[in-house]
């Protein structure tokens, strides 16, 4: 801004809570998949005992990736949060991409990974 006072309004602050409120969500809802996902592994070992090892194992893995991601998530969330409420604080506005962007890819690797589990263990 430029020579203008900024007095921040608490739907800017609002604002930004349920921002962060929404990615948390989100990394919550990837840590369950990955979950799910892990442990669907030991289903399929029970279920169909004689069913490849590598299934259930890349299962555990892809799991275990996806929780790491959502775990991620959460983190870029509560970073962008800290900053946006300093935006707000000091008046200015600084757009950020990386946290976005980096979001985005998260979320085609997710994709990805839950495409390659079905196809092995179809």
């Amino acid at each position: 801004m430029t020579g203008e006072s900024h007095t921040p309004a608490p739907t800017d602050y609002l604002a930004n809570e349920r921002t962060y409120l929404a990615w948390i969500r989100t990394g919550i809802t990837v840590i369950a998949l990955g979950f799910v996902v892990a442990k669907f592994g030991i289903i399929i070992r029970e279920l169909v005992p004689n069913a490849p090892s590598t299934s259930y194992h890349l299962s555990s893995e892809i799991g275990i990736i996806l929780v790491l991601i959502g775990g991620g998530m959460q983190l870029l969330a509560l970073r962008s949060f800290f900053r946006n409420k300093r935006n707000i604080d000091t008046g200015r506005y600084v757009p950020s991409t990386i946290p976005e962007a980096l979001a985005g890819l998260l979320s085609v690797v997710i994709a990805i990974l839950v495409v390659v589990y079905m196809v092995i263990t179809l």
